[in-house]
């Protein structure tokens, strides 16, 4: 009986394997199969197998909500949220709190934006979503009262311009989530940045 062959991974799947960890170093939390999947682009069974060989080696662990990275993090969590950049933000609704925005927000899709996983903070949770190709992250999360939502990097380009209209739009279908019925009226402030403002909505000076 021949012994059973060791698992080699070829050069593309030692790639997938080293952009699986990039990425949960840059996002460090909860992050689903799915939205790993979309991120990387990746045959699901390809990510399967990648993942299973990164949870042999003691990098990667499966939890509750996805995967997380294991070991010494390249990237702290202040450079991490030092890369973000506020967008909006609204009052909560009456009655909401962190642990329900996170029950009712997780795992949903809204608009064009597709559910990534959760970012841990030391302050508090980020819940992460990307456009249906796996580009343009935009996080959401709860502040002082306030729901605001965030997009990483630099604003000067066509693909920063679509993930902030996006951020407006996923913060617009978090309110309604969070509503309590029947619905109320009234009661919210919207505000954003100067020269990035939607119909209708007013900047915060």
């Amino acid at each position: 009986m021949r012994p059973e062959k060791e698992e080699r991974p070829s050069l593309a799947s030692a790639r997938l394997d080293d952009r699986i960890l990039a990425t949960l170093e840059g996002l460090p939390g909860r992050v689903a199969f799915s939205g790993l999947r979309r991120v990387l682009g990746a045959h699901p069974e390809s990510l399967s197998r990648a993942l299973r060989r990164l949870e042999r080696e003691g990098l990667v662990e499966r939890v509750d909500g996805g995967y997380q990275v294991l070991g010494e993090r390249p990237r702290s969590m202040e450079e991490l949220t030092a890369e973000l950049r506020p967008i909006a933000s609204v009052d909560l609704p009456p009655g909401a709190t962190p642990a329900l925005l996170l029950g009712r927000l997780a795992g949903r899709w809204f608009g064009s934006l597709r559910w990534v996983g959760v970012v841990e903070r030391p302050d508090g949770r980020l819940l992460a979503w990307a456009g249906r190709d796996g580009s343009g992250y935009v996080l959401l999360g709860v502040d002082r009262g306030h729901l605001r939502v965030y997009v990483p990097g630099e604003s000067e380009s066509k693909e920063a311009a679509e993930t902030e209209d996006a951020a407006y739009e996923l913060l617009v279908h978090a309110v309604e989530s969070l509503r309590p019925e029947p619905p109320t009226v009234g009661g919210a402030a919207y505000f954003a940045e100067p020269g990035r403002v939607p119909s209708g909505w007013t900047a915060d000076n």
